[in-house]
Formats: structure tokens, C-alpha cells, sequence
């Protein structure tokens, strides 16, 4: 009886505290907190925003999203080491943040270590669960780096059916063209 009791006591309070419990994640919490860093990344003011974002690392160093963007403006700004210090450091703290996949990536690709670019936008699509035609198309150029022309193409056109213009211009370049025999 004692026991029928307990557990009808315990639902209402497995009710009462899931309305009451706050279900943001620390990253929501982040990237409501630093909307003005991104706002300004957004808009391509990167000096504003690596300020803004040095700032909030230094007061928030436990933040993975305020090292992710330190890191993007990093490399938007050509400095691909720092960005991949930061971008490191950023996926040490949360390791589910998509986009850091893909600016670590991009690191790599312009670093010319196409390898470790790949693995990073292959992880990028994971972790965006194909649905980001960006991912797609780093993928395939890092393939056309390491000659995989086949899979880079197979890349290519799913970034298209995601509605990516750019790579239904490299999809019209070598080495995708087929040469037109002359007569």
C-alpha cells in the first residue's frame, strides 16, 4: 500500500519538475548569451568581432562557443593556426558543435593537409546530418584533393539537391567536364 502511495506521489513530482527544470544546453545558453559576436560575424566584421569574442573568452574560458568563434574570426581572417588552437580547444569542451567541424576543416584545407580536412568535413555532414550543403562541398573539394574524383562528384551533387549554387559551378569545371571529342 505504502509502495502505491510513493508512486503516486512521484509522478506528480516527475511533472512538477520537468516544468520547472531549465532544458537549454549550455551551448543554447551560449550562443543567446554572444548574439552580438555573432551578429557581427554575420556581417563580416571581424576585427569587431574577434574583440568581442577574445573578451568573452577571457571571461568565460569554459566556453565552447565563444573559443568556436574566436576561432572563426581567426581563420576569416587568414590565420589558420589560431584558428585551429581555438577550434580545438572549443571541440575539447563540446564536441557536438557542428560548425566547428567545418572551420576546422577549412583550417586544414587552407593549411593544405587535405587529409585531416576531409576527416573534418566528413564529420561536419555527420554531425549536420547531411542537411548542410557547405559540409558537402568542403568534402568534395578535400576529395578532389586526394583524387577521389568519383566520390567528390557524389559530394557535389548532394550539395546541390540542398540548393548550393557553388557547387553546381564546380560540378561545370575539370575535372568533372567531359571533353567534347571534336569532328
Amino acid at each position: 500500500m505504502e509502495v502505491a502511495l510513493l508512486c503516486l506521489l512521484f509522478i506528480p513530482y516527475l511533472v512538477i519538475r520537468y516544468y520547472f527544470i531549465d532544458h537549454d544546453t549550455p551551448a543554447e545558453k551560449d550562443l543567446a548569451r554572444f548574439a552580438k559576436g555573432i551578429r557581427l560575424i554575420k556581417s563580416r566584421q571581424y576585427d569587431d568581432a574577434l574583440l568581442y569574442f577574445d573578451k568573452a573568452v577571457k571571461e568565460n574560458p569554459k566556453s565552447a562557443i565563444a573559443l568556436a568563434m574566436r576561432g572563426k574570426c581567426h581563420l576569416m581572417q587568414d590565420n589558420p593556426y589560431s584558428a585551429l588552437y581555438d577550434i580545438t580547444q572549443a571541440l575539447a569542451l563540446d564536441n557536438t558543435f557542428a560548425e566547428s567541424y567545418l572551420d576546422r576543416g577549412m583550417a586544414f584545407y587552407t593549411l593544405g593537409h587535405y587529409q585531416e580536412s576531409f576527416l573534418e568535413f566528413d564529420k561536419g555532414v555527420w554531425f549536420t546530418r547531411g542537411q548542410d550543403p557547405n559540409a558537402y562541398r568542403w568534402r568534395a573539394l578535400s576529395r578532389i584533393q586526394l583524387q577521389q574524383i568519383q566520390q567528390a562528384e557524389n559530394d557535389l551533387r548532394r550539395a546541390v539537391n540542398l540548393g548550393d549554387e557553388n557547387s553546381v559551378y564546380l560540378l561545370r569545371q575539370p575535372p568533372f567536364t567531359r571533353a567534347v571529342p571534336s569532328r
